[in-house]
């Protein structure tokens, strides 16, 4: 008789558990749940992305100031004998733009 109790229990038991493990992972496979999921690894996966442009723009830098200095390129900003920045041409000189056509067959309407 004890057997009997005991196994019984132990079955109980088991089919708790399973159905609890089978919930679990039903709400795991919603919709929303798995839209948060990819939201929260697109998250980590711009944190990553952002750690390694740091990186590689920190050692870009630094490659850069070692490169200068071996090549004797580091000049001082005051440098009067730099040529000074050029402005861009289309800044200084604005497209002109062509006249409306209120006859153009050629718009959507």
């Amino acid at each position: 008789m004890f057997r009997r109790t005991f196994w019984f229990t132990a079955g109980a038991a088991a089919g708790v558990w399973v159905t609890t493990k089978a919930h679990q992972k039903l709400k795991q496979l919603t919709p929303e749940s798995l839209a948060a999921q990819a939201a929260n690894k697109a998250i980590d996966a711009g944190h990553k992305v952002r750690e390694f442009a740091v990186d590689v723009r920190s050692g870009m830098v630094r490659r850069e100031a070692e490169l200068g200095e071996a090549l004797g390129l580091e000049a001082a900003a005051d440098d009067p004998a730099l040529p000074a920045p050029r402005r861009l041409v289309a800044i200084e000189h604005p497209r002109t733009t062509h006249p409306y056509k209120p006859h153009n067959r050629n718009e959507d309407h």
